[in-house]
This record gives C-alpha cells, sequence and structure tokens, in this order.
C-alpha cells in the first residue's frame, strides 16, 4: 500500500489529498511497518489545507465531506508508537495557526474532537511529545474568540461546567521546563482576554480559581531562592554571581509581568484572586516582617530582598487594592502579621532610628517637637567649621517590636548601610510614582509632592470643602486630616478584618505634616553621612527635589543648619582634592558631575531600576593595594568627593529656590604668564607632546620682578634593564595642566631639545632617596582616568578587581645639587598648578560663606597684588 504512495502525482492537487484521504482510511491498525507512510500522510494533508485555504476552498470542503478529523482521531487509537502522535499534534498545531478562513476553524473546533485531542491520555514522560502537546494547546488559543470558545466549553443551566483546554493546559503552568511555562501563560493570557463572561466565571470559581493562589505560591518560591542567592553572594562573593542573580530576577520580573497582563484582560475576580493571594501568601506573613525581622516563621528572606519585591509589586502589578494596602500595612509594626513575635530583629540596633508619634511628648531626650515636626537634634558642632555627620543622625528610641514599618524604612535611610539605604530611598521613590496609589495615602506616608498638596488645598478652597483658606498658603501647609484619615483607617480596618492584621496604630490615628517632616529630617540626616555612596546620595537627592517646591518655606533654618555643614566638609574635602593627585582633571570633572547630577535630580523618575540593589558591589581596587594609595584610587576618591560636594550644593541652591544654572559657576582660564618656565621653554596651548622641540639650557629671563631660568636638569633613566639614556629633566605647568617632561639635547643646538617622554606632573609625589641623595623617586600616573574614557572602559572594568598599578620613575643625577635643584622644580610648577585650579573653583568655594546664595554668577577676581604676583611667578 505505502509503496503506491511514491507513484508520479502533482503533490499540491485536490487529486493526491484524495489518494492520501484513501490510504489513511485504510489503515487499521499503526506499527513499526506503515508508521513512516501514516507520518508522511499526515505532514502532507496539513500541506496541503494550508494550499487549499489560500488557493482553493474546495480542499477544505472534501476535508469536511470525508470527516478527515475524525480519521485523525481513529488514527490516534490504533497508533502503538510516539512518532504518529507526534505527528499529529503536529499537523493539527501547522493546519490551526495557517488556516485564515473562519468557516475552517469553527469546523475544526466542533464535534468535539480538538476537546477529545486535548483531554487524550498521552505519555507525557517523552518530553518531545509534551513540547508538542503544549504548543498545540497554544495554537487553538490564539484562534480564540467570543465565538469560537463557545465550541470548546460545555455548559449546563448557560453555566460553563467543563473547558479542557483550559483545564488540561494550567496542569503544566508550573513545569520545571520555563518554555512549557510561557506557553501555558500565553494560553491563559488568551482565555482570559475573549472576555467571555460565563468563562470568566468558570475560571474564577473553585477549583480552577486555586491556580491564582498556586501561582502565587510559586512566585513566593523564587522570591525566597532569590534570597538565597542574594545572601550567597554576599557570603561568598563570584565572579559569576551577578549574571545568576539578574537571571533569577528576570524570572521574578516575568511573574510580575504576568500577573499585570492578567489584570489587563479587565477581569474583576482575577485582580481581586490576585490581590488576596499575593497579600495572604506573600506580603503579609513575608515581605513586610522580613523589613525588620532575619526569620518568618522559619524561612529566612532579607531586608534587602523584601525592599527589591516590594518595589517591584508596585511597580510591575497595577492594582488600586494592592497598592493602598501595602502602603496602609507600612502603619503598623511587623508583630502585627506574625501571631508569636519571637524573631531577631533585620540589621537593626535598637536605640537608633525614629520614635513613634505617640512617643513624642514623652521622651525629651529623643528629638525636637516644633510646629508638630519631628526633628533631627541639632547640636552645636552643626554650625561648627568641623560638622561630623555621625553626630548628626536622629538618636531616637528606635524599638524594634514597637516600630512601624514606614519608620523602619527611615531608620535605614538614618543609620543601615549603603544598599539598605538604597533600598528604602528605592521604595519611597516607587510609592510615590505608582498612580495606582491615592494621593491620601501618600500624605499620610509623608511623601505626598508639595505641588500635589497645593493643587489638591486649591480644589478643596474652590469647592469649599478646605477649612481654612490660609492653609493653602501657610508655612506648614498639608492636606486636611479628615480626608487621609478617612481613606489610611479605610484599609486598616480592611487589613482587621479582611487579613486578621492587628494594628494599634487604628487607635492613634496620624499627623501628615508630622509624618512629612520626619521624612524630611531623614533625607537630611542621609545628607550629613560620610559613610555612603555618592550614587546612592543622588537618588536621595531626587526623592528630597520630588518633595520640595521651589520655595524657602518648606525648609527651616534648622535643615540649612544641617546641610550647611556637611557642605563645608565636603569643601573641605575638595580643597585636599585641589592639591591631591588629579587637580588637572578636577574642573573636568565637576563640570560633568554637575550636568549629571542636575538631570539626575531634575528627572521625572528615579534613574536606577530597583534590582540594582540586589546586584554586589564591585570592590574598589584600593583595597588590593599594598603599598601606598595608588592614583586610581585617589581617582575614584576624587569623583566621589566631587560628586557629593556637587550634590549638597544644588540641594541647597534649590531649597532656597534657585535654579540651578546649566555650568558650575567657575572663572574662565587665565592667560600664561610671560615669566613662566613655559613661555621660556618655547611652549604653546598645547604642551609638550613627543617631538617638540624646547628650550633647554640655563638661559635667564629678566621680568620686572626677577630673573627667571628654564634649568632644565640632566639625569640618566633606564626604561629597561641595563640599558640607561641621558636625558634633561624639566617641569612645567600651563594653567591647570601640568607635565614633567624628558628631552634629549639637539646635536646641533645644545640649548634646545626634543621632548621623548611627557608624564602629568600632578600626583608625580617627588622623594630624594635617602641612601642615595642624588636619585629622585617620581611616581607616574596615567594622563586621564580609565572610567573617564569610554575608550578604555571595557579594559577598565576588565582590571578593576586586581590591583592597576602606578609606574614608578627613578632618576639619577650627576651630583646632590642637581637632584635638589629638580626637587624643587617640580614643587614650585605643582604649587602653580594647585594655585590655578583652585583660583578657578574660587567661587564656587565662594559660596559657601555666601548663605543666600544670592549670586551664582562668578565674580572677578580682585586686582592682584605684587605680593600675590609673586607668589605665582618664580
Amino acid at each position: 500500500m505505502w509503496f503506491s504512495f511514491w507513484r508520479s502525482r502533482d503533490r499540491l492537487s485536490l487529486d493526491e489529498l484524495r489518494y492520501l484521504t484513501d490510504q489513511l482510511q485504510k489503515v487499521q491498525i499503526v506499527n513499526e511497518f506503515n508508521k513512516d507512510f501514516v507520518i508522511e500522510a499526515l505532514r502532507s494533508i496539513a500541506e496541503l489545507l494550508t494550499y487549499g485555504d489560500q488557493h482553493n476552498p474546495a480542499y477544505f470542503e472534501f476535508f469536511m465531506e470525508k470527516q478527515v478529523m475524525g480519521e485523525f482521531v481513529r488514527i490516534l487509537k490504533v497508533s502503538r508508537t510516539h512518532a504518529v502522535s507526534l505527528q499529529l499534534l503536529q499537523t493539527l498545531s501547522i493546519m490551526i495557526q495557517n488556516l485564515k478562513s473562519e468557516h475552517a476553524i469553527y469546523y475544526l473546533f466542533s464535534n468535539e474532537h480538538i476537546n477529545y485531542l486535548i483531554s487524550y491520555s498521552f505519555d507525557f514522560r517523552n518530553e518531545e511529545l509534551l513540547s508538542y502537546y503544549i504548543s498545540f494547546l497554544r495554537a487553538i488559543s490564539g484562534k480564540l474568540n467570543k465565538n469560537t470558545i463557545s465550541l470548546l466549553v460545555k455548559t449546563q443551566n448557560d453555566e460553563v461546567v467543563s473547558f479542557p483546554l483550559y483545564s488540561e493546559a494550567i496542569r503544566f503552568a508550573f513545569h520545571e521546563e520555563s518554555m512549557v511555562r510561557i506557553a501555558v501563560r500565553t494560553l491563559t493570557l488568551n482565555v482570559y482576554h475573549v472576555g467571555d463572561d460565563n468563562v470568566n466565571r468558570y475560571i474564577t470559581s473553585s477549583p480552577h480559581a486555586e491556580y491564582f493562589s498556586n501561582l502565587v505560591s510559586f512566585f513566593r518560591k523564587q522570591c525566597i531562592e532569590l534570597n538565597k542567592l542574594v545572601s550567597s553572594t554576599l557570603k561568598n562573593p563570584d565572579p559569576n554571581s551577578t549574571s545568576t542573580i539578574l537571571a533569577a530576577v528576570d524570572e521574578i520580573e516575568d511573574n510580575l509581568y504576568y500577573f499585570s497582563d492578567a489584570i489587563s484582560a479587565g477581569i474583576p475576580d482575577i485582580g481581586r484572586l490576585l490581590t488576596d493571594n499575593c497579600l495572604q501568601l506573600l506580603i503579609l506573613p513575608l515581605l513586610l516582617p522580613s523589613l525588620r525581622m532575619d526569620n518568618v516563621n522559619g524561612i529566612e528572606i532579607g531586608a534587602v530582598t523584601s525592599l527589591y519585591l516590594l518595589c517591584c509589586i508596585l511597580r510591575i502589578v497595577k492594582i488600586k487594592d494592592l497598592a493602598n494596602t501595602i502602603a496602609a500595612a507600612l502603619f503598623c509594626p511587623p508583630e502585627a502579621y506574625i501571631p508569636h513575635f519571637e524573631a531577631k530583629l533585620n540589621g537593626f540596633t535598637s536605640g537608633h532610628g525614629f520614635t513613634h508619634e505617640s512617643q513624642l511628648l514623652d521622651n525629651n531626650t529623643a528629638g525636637e517637637v516644633d510646629g508638630e515636626c519631628l526633628r533631627v537634634t541639632v547640636s552645636d558642632m552643626a554650625t561648627s567649621s568641623h560638622v561630623h555627620p555621625q553626630d548628626l543622625v536622629t538618636q531616637n528610641d528606635c524599638n524594634g517590636s514597637h516600630l512601624a514599618l514606614r519608620e523602619a524604612l527611615l531608620c535605614y535611610i538614618t543609620t543601615g548601610d549603603d544598599v539598605q539605604v538604597l533600598g528604602s530611598l528605592s521604595v519611597l521613590a516607587t510609592l510615590l510614582q505608582t498612580k495606582e496609589l491615592d494621593e491620601s495615602m501618600l500624605d499620610a506616608l509623608g511623601i505626598l509632592p508639595q505641588r500635589k498638596q497645593h493643587k489638591k488645598l486649591l480644589l478643596q478652597a474652590l469647592v469649599g470643602e478646605g477649612s481654612d483658606e490660609e492653609q493653602l498658603f501657610s508655612r506648614g501647609s498639608s492636606t486636611v486630616n479628615d480626608g487621609t484619615s478617612t481613606e489610611l483607617d479605610g484599609y486598616l480596618q480592611r487589613l482587621k478584618e479582611q487579613y486578621g492584621v492587628l494594628c494599634s496604630f487604628l487607635e492613634r490615628g496620624t499627623s501628615p505634616h508630622v509624618n512629612r517632616c520626619q521624612v524630611l529630617d531623614a533625607l537630611v540626616s542621609l545628607f550629613c553621612r560620610s559613610n555612603i555612596s555618592a550614587e546612592t546620595l543622588w537618588d536621595g537627592g531626587w526623592l528630597l527635589r520630588q518633595l520640595l517646591p521651589y520655595s524657602e518655606a518648606e525648609f527651616n533654618s534648622h535643615h540649612h543648619e544641617l546641610l550647611k555643614g556637611s557642605y563645608k566638609n565636603c569643601t573641605s574635602a575638595l580643597l585636599q582634592e585641589i592639591r591631591g593627585v588629579w587637580p588637572d582633571l578636577l574642573i573636568t570633572v565637576l563640570c560633568d558631575e554637575w550636568k549629571k547630577c542636575k538631570r539626575v535630580i531634575e528627572a521625572s523618575s528615579p534613574r536606577k531600576d530597583p534590582k540594582c540593589i540586589l546586584l554586589p558591589v564591585q570592590k574598589s581596587f584600593s583595597e588590593d593595594v599594598i603599598s601606598g594609595e595608588s592614583s586610581f584610587t585617589a581617582g575614584d576618591r576624587m569623583c566621589e568627593s566631587v560628586k557629593v560636594f556637587v550634590l549638597l550644593l544644588q540641594l541647597q541652591m534649590f531649597s532656597l529656590g534657585r535654579v540651578l544654572p546649566d555650568h558650575p559657576p567657575t572663572f574662565p582660564p587665565s592667560n600664561i604668564p610671560e615669566n613662566s618656565r613655559a613661555r621660556a621653554a618655547g611652549l604653546d596651548i598645547s604642551g609638550p607632546k613627543p617631538g617638540t622641540e624646547l628650550r633647554l639650557v640655563k638661559y635667564f629671563m629678566v621680568t620686572w620682578l626677577l630673573p627667571y631660568a628654564v634649568d632644565a636638569v640632566p639625569c640618566r633613566i633606564a626604561f629597561e634593564r641595563g640599558k640607561e639614556r641621558h636625558f634633561s629633566l624639566l617641569a612645567i605647568s600651563m594653567g591647570t595642566s601640568g607635565w614633567i617632561v624628558l628631552a634629549e639635547e639637539l646635536p646641533v643646538n645644545r640649548q634646545f631639545g626634543v621632548v621623548r617622554v611627557a608624564a602629568p606632573l600632578a600626583g608625580s609625589n617627588p622623594r630624594i632617596d635617602e641612601k642615595h641623595s642624588r636619585w629622585l623617586h617620581l611616581r607616574i600616573r596615567p594622563s586621564a582616568l580609565p572610567f573617564m574614557d569610554p575608550s578604555k572602559s571595557g579594559v577598565y572594568n576588565k582590571v578593576k578587581s586586581k590591583a592597576l598599578v602606578d609606574g614608578r620613575w627613578t632618576l639619577a643625577f650627576r651630583d646632590e645639587e642637581s637632584c635638589k635643584s629638580a626637587f624643587s622644580m617640580i614643587l614650585e610648577e605643582m604649587n602653580l598648578q594647585f594655585n590655578e585650579v583652585e583660583r578657578r573653583l574660587r567661587p564656587l568655594l565662594d559660596l559657601e560663606r555666601d548663605s543666600d546664595f544670592s549670586n551664582l554668577s562668578p565674580r572677578p577676581p580682585k586686582a592682584l597684588s605684587s605680593n600675590t604676583t609673586a607668589s605665582n611667578s618664580l
């Protein structure tokens, strides 16, 4: 029989379809002898029907007339091999996906043949068969609409009682193979988006509603596994840990986006089921308590992981009740969620943080209350020239067992480490940007932007709801407490009645103004901390920018004193950098960071994805440097100091209502003095490049003040073992730049030489050898920081974990006097370079004495006196 299959015939003709159908009808059993023919026949029929759907409707009419679908089912029943099952599923998948005719789809879905195949007991121990089966189900779901879905369900009294496509698919919703899970989710979304009310009731009623609780339980397991990865990475850092964590994060976020897509189908019961299960199985019993506890009911999950997960849930799952319930839950202490509160506090030491509102009047040492505002205690040190940030942190009673979770977030900001601070800022920023969150809830949390407060008060005043029009323009303006309390109390009551959360906050009430002051105090306290990275401080700057208007009324003198004290410390650090290793790049870095910081704090949303709080912090190469500080370490420190300085300066300007300029106020470059060593050597503005000719010899210039000599000093140096070379050493400064030059004398004219090597002057750290007084040691750093050069950033990232070593020169001179002369020349030129950098930055440094920042434009420098001129020349 199967030999006649190969006779010559047009393979896309209707005759071919007739022939194949006739041969299939003659098959009584499928075994090893005829399975190849059956497989080829099934494949060819799919090809012919797809061709006929596009060219000739007679093909599918014949298919219906001969009831070929019934033949497919019969072939499956008499088959004894997996290969035929595979081909049949593939044939039907191809047909369903490629048939465009609605009439054809209706026929395929009718007569219960499809439902029979869906419910057929395949041997899924064969992984390939499972893959084909899932593809078959997904192909069916792709053709669902309000008309076709009715062909796949069984009803009784107008209610769906059976839907094999859905019920069979969700059996594999949590399969170990990710592609199977993805296909099942695609299928379920196709079902949800049909919008059939009867089907919707079926999938959201028992027992099928258990799918959503199983979905959240599966997600919970993934969250716990993510925490294990993060904890393991903290204990044992691994080069591949970042990619492993990112892969787990992708899985987490894919699950949440699936939740979001299911909700977007517009089925209210799905949103309710996901909300209830997320709260009951994950958020209330695990994530929220984990913000303060190491172990919850035997399950360990870190506070940082919980902070990240809360951010993701709020950012991705767009459910109003879920967002508002999470916000309300932050007003409860962790023991409200745990029946037996016997867990160890997570990352806190009792005695540091904020006091609950009910404790304010009973604790005179914890802080001062003025105008209903909880303040950070100000010591006399805040006005001194050296303010220590650790003395400015709020020192209130942070009783772990009674501290509300909202206040725990603020405790992390004021006393936590860098990651905890970033996580808490991310949660607050996410809450602030969650559109599903009521403004009254934001106000209760103390993070309602001031512009929204004024808008709300204005609307209340216009419609006559406001209790006092003066509230709109008062210094401590806040929304009316009644509206805020009503919303918050409603969700707290729901937590009590629906989820069994007993929160004592219900009896205390809330004051949005006090809560707002707590947030402001925490942020200002953050900017006074020296152990937090500049990147994290910038995120805090963004949040403060959202909370403050362009008005001086919102920031009191106490806040300004704290910022001013921290700014003074940063100014001192910046002055040290001027005389440090990288003064020649200081102004460039400052201008770049000024623009970046301005963009960050004025952006409409935070720049960082919350997942960054989970990633291991790359150790600085400074930790690997054993003998002294490398220039790379100094460069990192300089950039960090500049970032903090720029942030604090911009925050002060903004809090006082000043518009931030696009560029920092600095003086322009000065002209190169005629009596400078650079002029005498004949250098132009481009500097000493290899091959440049310059003057070397003892050539005296007479200026109006004193004679000046271009005194290049002969020396010897070996760049390779056993190969000593003779040069003339010359130190040259030109504006904020400077170089150490090794030049070879010209044979024709020894008064001149050609530059062979030029190294940066700054950071050279000249030192005369203690045992050999004719030897001069120099440190040679790169001309640019590698992380500032995009072309070298890839190489820099590869070697960042290793020790980056500076170059070392040892120069030998003919006598001790020559060595001292070279040493003095280098120091003189370095001082000229430092002085020029300080002069250009003087407008920024002078702002520290200008408390009102009234003039942000650089004032012209005062005329130089004769003494000043002398100090900048030789």
